[in-house]
């Protein structure tokens, strides 16, 4: 059976997150069950974008800086990494820029972590993989001994929750993101290639940052939202199949549940220690609700007709043209290049995109929003 453990958290004062994270290990193990002497540790944070740890769009960096103190308290060598989402070059001037926003650069430094600025990558044969049999992915996840999975619990657009298996798409090196975006447009097919990277990339443990989450339009442009929580487990599977819970998702409506459970990743016999359920959700968590209600009019109509209407009828990306600042960052991270920049303003063409929603995941000026059409607000009445 396995064990997902709970600790309440209530805020991001450095001594009380340490006091949180060691309580969240001790039905583990402690750290010392998963770190050994000389072992070189990625802390693999969510670094999605360079954005201030206030608009918790990124792990707060108080929970790198308590991982890596414990990782060198076990006698390993902490190293904090990610690769960054959107269009901008994976170089060592993104991350640097990316690490001093995001907190990671202090964090190293109280703690005596590395910062990662090895931005070589590498495909590596993965014969398990449903979707993919190569993975191409950043050289430090190979050259690590272990990993340390420390994931933002989010809302998404797309995946309609992002944490602990979603966490691990940022193995994947910079715009090569998009790449798998378009490949696997499908979300059953992109949940399957979310659970073919996880499985891959295999953390020893995932220690989630519940503390404040992200509710509404995540993964970036919702609000922040207190859960007061650090979740900690060896199984990102698990952890993702209570974490959604906490903020009132069901099970059936994340597909990377489902498809985890479907390809025997997630046994739901697990142990909860720390809280029972009941008392630690949170019954206000403001959930995607366009993408919930598209995937229940996706189960609702025929599938050839779904076909038909899908490109038409689908929630859609809408430009805000009074907050775009005509910085070009949707027309350079959508996928199937359906946005075309006319007189300095993005524009797109409907029947090129998957509604991957990346333009809005990338937008620094909260200047894109996800529409309903008429037809699905008259078919979910």
């Amino acid at each position: 059976m396995g064990i997902v453990s709970i600790a309440k958290c209530e805020n991001y004062d450095i001594n009380r997150v340490r006091e949180s994270v060691r309580k969240a290990l001790e039905p583990l193990g402690g750290i010392e069950c998963f770190v050994k002497p000389g072992d070189r540790v990625l802390l693999k944070v969510n670094l999605l974008m360079r954005r201030k740890p206030e608009k918790v769009t990124t792990t707060h960096p108080s929970l790198a800086q308590v991982l890596a103190e414990l990782v060198k308290e076990a006698g390993g060598v902490p190293i904090i990494g990610d690769s960054p989402g959107g269009y901008h070059f994976y170089n060592a001037k993104t991350l640097k820029n990316v690490y001093d926003t995001c907190g990671m650069t202090q964090a190293a430094q109280a703690s005596g972590a590395e910062l990662n600025y090895n931005t070589d990558m590498i495909d590596v044969a993965y014969h398990d993989g449903k979707m993919m049999k190569t993975i191409k992915t950043i050289k430090p996840v190979i050259e690590a001994d272990k990993i340390i999975n420390i994931p933002k619990i989010k809302t998404h657009m797309m995946t309609v929750y992002s944490g602990a298996v979603k966490n691990l798409f940022g193995i994947i090196p910079g715009s090569y993101k998009s790449e798998y975006h378009l490949r696997f447009e499908d979300k059953k097919d992109f949940a399957d290639l979310l659970i073919d990277i996880c499985s891959f990339a295999k953390p020893v443990l995932t220690v989630m940052d519940a503390v404040i989450g992200m509710e509404g339009y995540g993964p970036t442009n919702g609000h922040p939202k207190k859960v007061g929580l650090v979740i900690a487990g060896t199984s990102p599977y698990e952890i993702d199949f209570y974490a959604s819970q906490i903020i009132g998702l069901k099970p059936k409506d994340v597909q990377t549940i489902i498809k985890s459970k479907e390809r025997g990743f997630l046994n739901e016999a697990i142990e909860l220690k720390g809280a029972s359920l009941p008392e630690i959700m949170v019954k206000d968590f403001k959930k995607p609700t366009r993408q919930l209600e598209f995937n229940y009019y996706n189960n609702l109509l025929p599938k050839f007709i779904r076909k038909r209407l899908d490109k038409y009828i689908k929630p859609r990306p809408v430009f805000n043209y009074d907050k775009c600042v005509s910085c070009n960052a949707c027309k350079k991270s959508c996928p199937p290049d359906a946005i075309t920049m006319v007189d300095g303003k993005p524009v797109l063409k409907l029947d090129k995109c998957i509604r991957c929603f990346c333009c809005h995941e990338l937008c620094n000026y909260d200047a894109i929003k996800v529409k309903k059409p008429w037809f699905l607000k008259l078919l979910l009445r």
